[in-house]
Order: C-alpha cells, then sequence, then structure tokens
C-alpha cells in the first residue's frame, strides 16, 4: 500500500492569528510543517523538517494567545489541547500564576500505509512493543495499527488514548482510526487505570497503548496479557538494551533478578555465582525499533533475546527495510553490522556538572554497549579512544589473558585496569555503576522521585507552588504519580528537552 498523508492543516491554520496564517500561507513548504511556536513578548517561529523560520516581526501579545485558545478544545492536566476532527496537538506553557504564556501548536498528521513493513506481526496476534527516538513516527504507527486492526482483520479493538495522542481531540474520534474504539484518559497518571477498566468492561480483542512508562501500566499490561488479549504500544527506549536497563520498564520483557546458582550449575554454565536472570515470561512477544518509517529491527522472539543478552550472548534481531517501490526486504545482520549503526566515537554525557567524570577505554568490550548504557542511565563515564587519556581500561578475563601490547603497556604506565568475566551487557553495567557511584553519582530516577517528595513537602509546609528540574517524559509521569497519591495538583510546563513538573496545592 503506498504511503498517504492527511493532515487537516487549514484546520491549525483557521486557529493561528490572521496575520500569522497570512505569512504561513504564503509558504511553499507546508507539507513539511511540524509545529509553530507561539511565546509571548517573542516574534512567532515555524518549525519546519531541518529548519525554522521566523513567521512574523510582531512579538506575540496576550490577545494573540487568546484568540488561539478560544478555537481549540479545553487543556487537560497535562496542559495539552487539541481541535476537534483533527490529530493536531497544542500544548501551553504557563507562568506561575498559572495564565498562559506560550503555546506550542503541532500537527498531526495520519499516515495511511505505515505498518506494511510489519503488517505480518500485527496480524499474527502477537503482542507487540514499539521503541523508538521522539518523532520517529510510533504514535502514527500505533494508529494505523488500529485502523488496520479493527476495518481489515475485523477484530474488536480499543485504544486507551492519553492526552488524545491517538485519535485526537473531541468525543469522535478521527477517521484514521477506523473502526477501533477510543478510551480518554482524565489524565496520564489513571492510565494504568484505564487499561484494565477496558479489559474488564468492554471485552477487546486488541488494546492499543501509547507511551507507556510506569510500573503501575507495566504491571497492567502483564495482567491485560495474561488474559489473552493482544496488547500493541509503545514505550521510552529506543532499543530492546535500554529496556533491559530500565528498572522500570523492564517487566514487559520479562524483568531482571539476581539469582544465586549451585557450585555445579555455576561450572557447567561457567559463570560466577551470582547472574542476573529473566524473572518471568515477557508481557511482549515481539520488539520492534523503529529506526525510520522505512527500516525496523525485530526482535520476534523477546524471552530468547533477553536470555541471551543476560548470559553475554548475541541473538541479532531481522532488519526490515521497504524500497521505493514498496517492497519489503530482509536480513539478519550481525551484531558488527548492527552496532556500526550507532555512534562509537567519543560519548559525553554528565548528567551532574558537581559529579568528576570517568574517563573509559573499553578494549576486547561492546563500546556500543558501554555507550548505551551511558546514553540511559546519563552516568557520568565518557568514552575515549586513547589510552593516555583514560581513567580506567576496561577488558574482558579473555583478553587479559593474552596481554596484547596496549594492555601491557597500560599495565607497564600504572593505568587502572579493569577486568571483566565476559562481555555481557549485566556485568558492564555493574562495572559502570560502581565506578559512577563512587565518584557520587546518584540514578536520575531515583533522585526525580526524591525531588518530587521533597517539593511536595514544600508544598503541604504552605508554599504555593514548587518547580521540579526537567525531566524526560517517563520521569515526569512518576512524579506526577507521587503529586496525585499525596493529594496534591502537578503540571508539565515547557519544551522538551526543559519540560517540568510542577505541583502546588489542588
Amino acid at each position: 500500500m503506498e504511503k498517504h498523508i492527511v493532515d487537516d492543516l487549514e484546520a491549525l491554520i483557521g486557529a493561528l492569528p490572521p496575520h500569522i496564517q497570512t505569512s504561513l500561507r504564503e509558504r511553499d513548504n507546508l507539507e513539511d510543517l511540524l509545529e509553530v511556536v507561539l511565546d509571548l513578548g517573542r516574534p512567532p517561529e515555524a518549525r519546519f523538517l531541518g529548519t525554522e523560520a521566523a513567521l512574523s516581526p510582531l512579538e506575540i501579545t496576550e490577545k494573540d494567545i487568546q484568540h488561539v485558545v478560544e478555537r481549540i478544545g479545553g487543556f487537560g492536566d497535562d496542559n495539552r489541547a487539541g481541535i476537534e476532527y483533527t490529530l493536531h496537538r497544542i500544548s501551553a506553557i504557563r507562568n506561575r500564576a498559572g495564565r498562559i504564556v506560550g503555546l506550542t501548536c503541532r500537527v498531526g498528521r495520519a499516515v495511511y500505509g505505515t505498518i506494511q513493513i510489519i503488517d505480518d506481526l500485527v496480524r499474527s496476534g502477537k503482542s507487540i512493543l514499539l521503541l523508538g527516538r521522539p518523532g520517529v513516527g510510533k504514535t502514527t504507527m500505533l494508529r494505523e495499527v488500529a485502523r488496520v486492526l479493527a476495518d481489515d482483520a475485523r477484530k474488536r479493538v480499543i485504544i486507551v488514548d492519553t492526552s488524545n495522542e491517538i485519535a485526537g481531540d473531541g468525543d469522535i474520534p478521527h477517521p484514521a482510526i477506523g473502526h477501533a474504539r477510543r478510551m480518554q484518559v482524565g489524565t496520564p497518571a489513571l492510565q494504568h487505570a484505564v487499561m484494565i477498566e477496558a479489559v474488564e468492561n468492554h471485552m477487546p480483542e486488541v488494546i492499543i497503548i501509547d507511551e507507556m512508562g510506569t510500573e503501575q501500566e507495566a504491571a497492567a499490561a502483564r495482567t491485560i496479557a495474561e488474559r489473552g488479549v493482544q496488547l500493541i504500544a509503545t514505550a521510552h527506549g529506543n532499543t530492546l538494551d535500554n529496556l533491559i536497563l530500565n528498572p522500570t520498564l523492564s517487566d514487559l520483557i520479562g524483568g531482571i533478578q539476581t539469582v544465586t546458582l549451585g557450585d555445579d550449575e555455576a561450572r557447567r554454565r561457567r559463570s560466577q555465582k551470582s547472574v542476573q536472570e529473566r524473572k518471568s515470561p515477557p508481557t511482549f512477544d515481539v520488539v520492534v525499533e523503529i529506526q525510520n518509517w522505512d527500516r525496523v529491527a525485530v526482535h520476534d522472539d523477546v524471552g530468547k533475546v533477553v536470555d541471551a543478552v543476560l548470559r553475554g550472548m548475541s541473538r541479532p534481531p531481522e532488519v526490515r527495510w521497504s524500497d521505493e517501490g514498496g517492497e519489503v526486504h530482509r536480513s539478519r545482520e550481525s551484531e558488527a553490522k548492527v552496532f556500526q549503526s550507532e555512534p562509537l566515537e567519543e560519548v559525553h554525557l554528565p548528567p551532574q556538572s558537581t559529579v568528576p567524570v570517568t574517563k573509559v577505554l573499553p578494549f576486547g568490550v561492546s563500546k556500543s554497549r558501554v555507550a548505551q548504557i551511558v546514553q540511559t542511565t546519563r552516568m557520568p563515564i565518557q568514552l575515549v579512544e586513547n589510552m593516555d587519556r583514560a581513567d580506567v581500561i576496561l577488558t574482558t578475563k579473555q583478553f587479559f589473558r593474552k596481554m596484547p601490547k596496549l594492555l601491557k603497556s597500560a599495565e607497564e604506565a600504572g593505568r587502572a585496569i579493569f577486568v571483566l568475566r565476559r562481555n555481557s551487557l549485566p556485568q558492564i553495567r555493574d562495572f559502570l555503576l560502581s565506578v559512577s557511584r563512587e565518584k557520587g553519582w546518584e540514578d536520575p530516577v531515583e533522585r526525580a522521585v526524591r525531588e518530587a517528595e521533597e517539593a511536595a513537602k514544600q508544598v503541604h509546609s504552605g508554599q504555593e507552588t514548587v518547580a521540579l528540574m526537567p525531566q524526560a517524559a517517563y520521569i515526569r509521569r512518576l512524579q506526577h504519580q507521587i503529586a496525585q497519591e499525596l493529594s496534591l495538583t502537578s503540571i508539565s510546563v515547557g519544551n522538551d528537552p526543559n519540560r517540568r513538573v510542577t505541583i502546588s496545592r489542588r
């Protein structure tokens, strides 16, 4: 099926102030428009694929912002609104008094034909988890999945639609989801409850969920899967390895636990006695890493893949891509080829400026795995290519025994060498954790949770509003959940990567 795009762009442009409408309609690249940004006291901007453009020299006034607010739907607890019968999303930025001082008007598009590349998986009845970076098209693909399963496969499909991301604003869902039914979610903190309600009250064959990010949602997903309902969902993270490293969401792929082996079993496995194993069957049978609309990597037996990773072995995914004619191609790449798609040069993502950075030179250890762990956890680790710049050289027992020239030189120079038993993801992660914690690093999830709890105490003590540090979406959800459990109000303000939660009294 050839891709066909429907964006109802005129509905979004028509909600903007007249002088901005005129400026936009004069442009010849509206098909590439991503969003329009209106900030009080600043000229309006339009963001297109790969570029930005000023729409007017005039600064945005309160009247301009009110003009838009009066022509769109109401804002929810997450400061998001929409335009009825469309997929457009308008997000608000508020000041401390709660007044709107900025709007991000994002274009919503229905793209028909996006799931051809995974059509066989979608129709198989298996539960599928979609991963990918923001903006890669996960929600767009979910929308098309709902339509194909409801209309073509004639299944009872229910979408749990937080913030009306999938089916648009208003009580009547957008035609892009076909005959699938939609259950709206009042606030993101209640998504897990609506998931269970959908199963208990409406007898679905398929449930579709966008942006799973909390332990409660992971537990609800497991409950749904155990009842024989097909689940198709998205989650935070670019790869399967990201989920293995994420303590909040690892339950989606079976969960990870530390097991102490007996002497005989440890000898049989040729491993240490304390090992990490999968805790239970995965909630999702298949994980699809979306690289772009035309290319995905498919892990088609998640249980076996996770077991292999935990034992330091490789089970490369099946890579699928479609050519210009729409024909789908498949291959199972080697581990080396898969890792070559990741940036292997210097990686430097220090999360806290006050924490010293440890410079690590991996030798005989997968640089891609180290980079993925650093990027996921934001540990104060810097990968280097030169021994003279390294604080620590990370290698394996196998390489250390051979004592190649680099390791011999490092030992003679008095460089710290850390030896792993195996080149496995858990052992690499444990090493990086121990090094980072010695330098005073703290897990960002634990830190964010504690910050929300401290903010709640300040509000209960009389402070009107407390703004938290900017966080990723899945961490913000945890903070919203903490505020709700403590009978407080919370909203998210700002744009990524500076979007943050503020907590206040109800």
